[in-house]
């Protein structure tokens, strides 16, 4: 029987590119189909919203909006073993997103010339939380809490509904939790279009924030070009796990399997220098894989997904670093030496006992995090990315007398003459007084 996941022995460098391709490309069918969506929200609003509704997710609606209603209903029926799971994630979100709050800078450059610089919230914006494979509750604590600590004046969340036009209970709940009162029944592409632009029903943001699919991401990356601003580019969630012959096989296994279930675009890839670890696993794989749903939709993930055998610590960290991962685990006894080195990735796992669920739900980081190599220039979201930072400058006479001559060379020798005039003039003024 063909194993259900590839093994690679100790690769050339010049074998490392292919093997750290990601699975699916952006095409130009892709563009174009949702550059369509994104014209047809942009000039028939609501309309166009409830059509699609009907079209991509088989409801038909009457209205966008979630109502109180609605909202009161959906807390009555989440478990109440659930609504406590939930008020642990949300505590630890919040206590470590409530930690990066960025306190005001002011210093004095030089005598009558203070530099300010803080941070203040933007006003508007939107989340993405999918409904797809599975009701992503946990993304709307991760996104809403932020927003809510940074001072977001507006809110606004759009989350497809079933079949039976109702957003899943456990959305809601958490979105009433986090402080989210704008909620809109509108999924995929046409639901970045329509906070992108805005809608009869639906508030323009300036900035938009979630996962999703492909069609998803491609009108975030899309609407970035002029109508909002989005969180980071990103495209299928993946995992890299390094372990050596100390990490439990089950644990790794069920490290692959639970990105797996992300979607079958998902990738995991094991790095190892123990080759007995890497011929073990896929068996390993295959035994807990039976046990779980999903099988037919983790089995495409896995079928781009690999384990790689390479020669030492210094190989393995390279081609982390390389590969710059969304979720990186550290399984291994000297984890915190090899965390250490790491410098490209959205969230770090150290430990056999850090799972990338915890970071997942409830460990207090954030899992809206940078995919598809993005972690070598992103960050994932956290306080600053609910923010912007706006400097300020106050000259005194004395101030403006002691740094303006620099100021006169410097735009004379860019030949920026009305830049040094807006100086000159006011240094004239003070030699007149």
């Amino acid at each position: 029987m063909d194993r259900i996941i590839d093994v690679i022995n100790l690769p050339a460098r010049s074998e490392w590119k292919s093997l750290m391709t990601r699975a699916v490309a952006e095409t130009r069918e892709l563009h174009d189909t949702v550059a369509a969506i994104i014209d047809d929200v942009r000039s028939r609003g609501d309309e166009a919203l409830i059509e699609m509704a009907a079209r991509f997710d088989g409801v038909k609606l009457n209205s966008l909006k979630v109502t109180a209603d609605e909202i009161a209903e959906a807390v009555d029926r989440v478990p109440h073993e659930l609504k406590n799971a939930i008020a642990v994630a949300a505590k630890n979100i919040s206590a470590f997103h409530k930690a990066q709050r960025m306190t005001e800078i002011s210093i004095d450059t030089m005598p009558g010339v203070r530099c300010t610089q803080k941070a203040v919230a933007i006003e508007k914006v939107g989340l993405y939380i999918p409904g797809g494979n599975s009701p992503l509750f946990s993304t709307v604590l991760m996104l809403a809490i932020p927003a809510r600590l940074a001072g977001c004046r507006k809110i606004v969340m759009c989350t497809p509904p079933g079949k039976d036009g109702k957003v899943h209970p456990a959305i809601l709940y958490a979105a009433q939790i986090a402080g989210v009162s704008h909620i809109f029944k509108a999924g995929g592409a046409q639901a970045v279009a329509a906070m992108a632009h805005g809608t009869e029903s639906i508030p323009r943001v300036s900035k938009i924030f979630g996962p999703g699919n492909r069609f998803v991401m491609e009108a975030k990356q899309q609407v970035s070009l002029g109508a909002a601003a989005i969180d980071m580019p990103a495209g299928p969630s993946e995992v890299m796990i390094i372990a050596d012959a100390h990490a439990n096989p089950e644990f790794v296994a069920s490290d692959f399997l639970s990105q797996a279930e992300h979607g079958p675009d998902s990738q995991s890839i094991l790095l190892t220098t123990d080759a007995g670890l890497a011929c073990d696993m896929p068996a390993v794989i295959e035994r807990l894989l039976a046990t779980l749903p999903r099988q037919e939709m983790m089995r495409k993930s896995l079928s781009h997904s690999r384990i790689i055998v390479l020669h030492n610590d210094d190989e393995i960290m390279d081609f982390a670093n390389e590969y710059a991962p969304e979720h990186l685990i550290i399984n291994r006894t000297d984890a915190d030496e090899l965390a250490s080195r790491v410098v490209n990735a959205g969230s770090v796992f150290i430990g056999g006992f850090s799972p990338e669920s915890a970071g997942d739900y409830a460990s207090g980081t954030n899992h809206t995090l940078p995919t598809s190599g993005y972690a070598k220039a992103f960050s994932g979201v956290n306080i600053d990315s609910f923010t912007k930072k706006i400097t300020f400058q106050h000259l005194t006479p004395e101030g403006l007398a002691s740094i303006g001559p620099a100021i006169e060379i410097l735009a004379e020798n860019e030949d920026l003459m009305a830049h040094r005039l807006a100086v000159t003039v006011r240094l004239e003024s003070l030699k007149n007084n």
